[in-house]
């Protein structure tokens, strides 16, 4: 009989395919605010009429979230935000009525000081005291005089604390703020700031506790895995540093942002931050397209999924760069995460409605470059198969000039000759056996190649 150990049995192949869906991220952005609750919903129905069709099944509201400090006994967070009404779990009835899921931001190591302060909240299933699965005393340099592990020091009072892993009933608490989601109906977990757990960096910086041991951050993740699992809800990791190749977050989730937040810049931000700088810390490539051609090493059909941010096609300058921006993702197996609102998106969202290239997320296809070096102008050439037989193959264009792109089927397709069609001008191009294309500034051209 052959026994497999915890490792071997968590990093089986991935069972989901890239989500899309919709994230509250530009309005809490652009407002540097939570949510309001009539926006959300304003935007779910929005959601429903206009995208749901495309494949567009998920709401997920984002950060902000310190003001939510209204707890139950176990000291798990009700709501967005206090002054919502509608709970985490009346959020899950309403998208369940409209056949959408419901996505959740926010980390289960993290314990409002309300539930700390508050001596009758208890870890669930116990009778330890929240207070007592964190620690109060630790002391950061540049702490401002507020004291404990927190994640973070300039938000005063209302400062999360982290979970001390080492305390009796960190392991109930953690797994049991899962279960308490999943009773909410959550399918989609978004777990951000783990760097700043891991070992206190942002992008250089010491932001927070540095002497954590690495065990730690695996034990914790391990422990949203097992959870995450029991109720098939979908892990995604934010804000990694990824170490040695992804070692430990390959190992426990289902996807993991590869680049910084998307902001404001559009093409700028998405193709030419710190374009081509690798960096030993989160993230280790700044802009999408550096991180999905390095981190392509990790993907594939049934393994870990590429998350390039959110994308909100407003902040982009032309009609090439959005198709970029869209395709890109597709290509990659990535998913596409809308943020734009109905108030901003003007008449973009013709871009997010490609059903030809939609179809890809649906196939659970993932393309891989032809050179996994953002330096090298072959990585601006993509190819994948769909599980048909069918290759889709991308040329890309990063420069802020006319590029010559091209792909010979028989060296990079092992085909002869093939038909070709284009899946944003919805042609037929006829068969060739290869094909050279002038692309625009910042632009693409996808093709879907046929080779029966």
């Amino acid at each position: 009989m052959v026994v497999c150990s915890t490792i071997e049995v968590l990093a089986q192949d991935n069972p989901y395919k890239a989500p899309l869906y919709w994230d509250s991220y530009e309005y809490q952005y652009t407002h540097n605010d939570y949510l309001p609750q009539d926006v959300w919903k304003e935007q779910a129905n929005w959601v429903e009429k206009n995208f749901k069709s495309y494949g567009y099944d998920m709401i997920v509201a984002d950060g902000w979230i310190e003001g939510s400090s209204q707890t139950n006994a176990n000291g798990y967070v009700l709501k967005h935000h206090n002054s919502w009404i509608m709970t985490w779990k009346d959020m899950g009835e309403y998208l369940k009525a409209k056949g959408l899921k419901f996505g959740v931001y926010y980390n289960p190591m993290w314990v409002t000081p309300a539930a700390v302060a508050d001596t009758s909240k208890t870890v669930i299933g116990t009778n330890i005291k929240i207070c007592d699965i964190v620690d109060t005393t630790y002391h950061f340099s540049n702490d401002r005089g507020l004291k404990g592990d927190r994640f973070g020091y300039n938000g005063g009072d209302h400062t999360l604390y982290w979970v001390d892993v080492t305390k009796p009933g960190a392991e109930e608490f953690v797994k049991g703020y899962i279960d308490y989601f999943a009773s909410c109906g959550v399918s989609f977990l978004r777990v951000d700031f783990l760097s700043w757990y891991e070992d206190g960096i942002d992008k250089g910086t010491l932001v927070g506790r540095p002497d954590r041991p690495e065990a730690h951050y695996e034990l914790q993740l391990k422990w949203m895995k097992e959870a995450c699992d029991k109720h098939h809800i979908f892990l995604s990791l934010v804000m990694p540093h990824l170490k040695d190749d992804g070692r430990v977050e390959k190992k426990y989730g289902n996807m993991i942002r590869i680049n910084e937040d998307i902001a404001t810049e559009g093409w700028k931000r998405f193709s030419e931050l710190y374009r081509g700088v690798q960096r030993q810390w989160w993230s280790v490539y700044a802009n999408p397209c550096d991180g999905f051609i390095y981190w392509s090493r990790l993907s594939g059909r049934g393994k870990m999924i590429l998350d390039g941010d959110f994308t909100r096609l407003n902040t982009f300058g032309n009609d090439e760069e959005k198709k970029s921006a869209v395709s890109w993702q597709l290509m990659a197996g990535g998913p596409v995460a809308i943020s734009d609102l109905s108030s901003s998106i003007g008449d973009n969202a013709r871009f997010y409605q490609n059903s030809e290239l939609l179809a890809l997320n649906k196939d659970g296809f993932v393309g891989k470059p032809l050179a996994s070096d953002p330096a090298n102008p072959a990585s601006q050439i993509w190819k994948g198969q769909l599980s048909n037989g069918d290759w889709v193959v991308g040329l890309f264009n990063r420069e802020d000039s006319i590029q010559t792109r091209n792909i010979d089927f028989m060296a990079q397709l092992g085909l002869k000759s093939a038909t070709v069609r284009d899946m944003w001008l919805h042609v037929d191009l006829g068969r060739m056996s290869s094909i050279s294309k002038s692309i625009p500034a910042h632009g693409c051209v996808i093709l879907r190649i046929e080779g029966k």
